[in-house]
């Protein structure tokens, strides 16, 4: 039986991919993580015998520690975190748990490498419109969500890539662009194994909005009018990123709880006989 610091794989799938995600701390063992490389959403690696050391970055936050069978590993961690005053569970089943049931796992082959402070560092153009704003919430609600993002004069995109050990992304020649008929934030869904129901529909809107091909959805247009409308209110593309995460946020949660959803007025109970 569960103890009351435990969460399931499906509460946990819930949260996945909003703003109240919790912080997922991977404690696999190098044996198990070998054995299957592949990550939670936006999980970070920790060792558990280490545990002492590290728990006092998370204070005061709230996490889900997994290890491969939710047993002593994560157990053992999430209490050494509650008892530096952080808010911590453990996943019930852990890793192989989440695997059984289909949850969403990402593979770690193009993760880019992180910064001193465990950050991925992305660089791509300044003025975002669509695919620059839908790529960095992508990453940030399931990759990494510390990530950083530098928007630049185009022509220094390399550059500063070179410079800053950054990831470019959305500029032509690189491995994170359009391809075809799918625009970048296709490529990501792709090659870091995101398939669901709920990003395959939001993708297919993106696309839509992102190459100008409105008739693949009808919710394109009105991406394309806010993604355009939020260009013109912030002068600063991460100020911009900001309040745009919300609009991503939404578009997701319809995609995956209300796409089935319709509205009409007046409401059946007031029409008049």
């Amino acid at each position: 039986m569960p103890t009351p610091d435990a969460i399931t794989v499906s509460q946990l799938s819930r949260l996945v991919g909003t703003p109240d995600a919790p912080l997922i701390l991977d404690v696999r063992t190098d044996e198990r993580k070998l054995a299957d490389p592949r990550l939670l959403p936006g999980s970070i690696q920790r060792d558990h015998k280490s545990v002492p050391s590290w728990a006092g970055e998370f204070v005061g936050r709230s996490a889900v520690v997994a290890c491969h069978e939710g047993l002593e590993l994560s157990q053992g961690a999430a209490a050494w975190l509650r008892s530096a005053g952080a808010h911590a569970e453990y996943l019930e089943g852990g890793f192989d748990a989440w695997r059984d049931a289909k949850g969403l796992l990402i593979r770690p082959a193009h993760i880019p490498a992180r910064d001193y402070r465990g950050r991925t560092v992305w660089v791509t153009r300044t003025r975002p419109k669509i695919d620059r704003i839908a790529c960095p919430w992508l990453i940030r609600r399931f990759i990494d969500p510390p990530a950083i993002f530098l928007f630049v004069a185009p022509s220094e995109v390399a550059s500063v890539a070179d410079q800053f050990g950054a990831t470019p992304f959305d500029v032509e020649e690189t491995f994170w662009s359009h391809r075809g008929e799918a625009c970048t934030f296709d490529v990501m869904l792709e090659e870091f194994g995101l398939r669901s129901d709920a990003l395959d529909r939001l993708a297919t809107i993106v696309r839509a909005a992102d190459t100008a091909r409105l008739d693949l959805a009808p919710q394109a247009a009105g991406l394309l009018a806010a993604s355009l409308g939020f260009s013109r209110m912030y002068r600063e593309d991460l100020t911009q990123l900001d309040a745009a995460m919300s609009l991503y946020d939404a578009f997701y949660r319809w995609a995956r709880d209300a796409g089935a959803e319709t509205h009409a007025w007046p409401t059946p109970s007031s029409r008049r006989p």
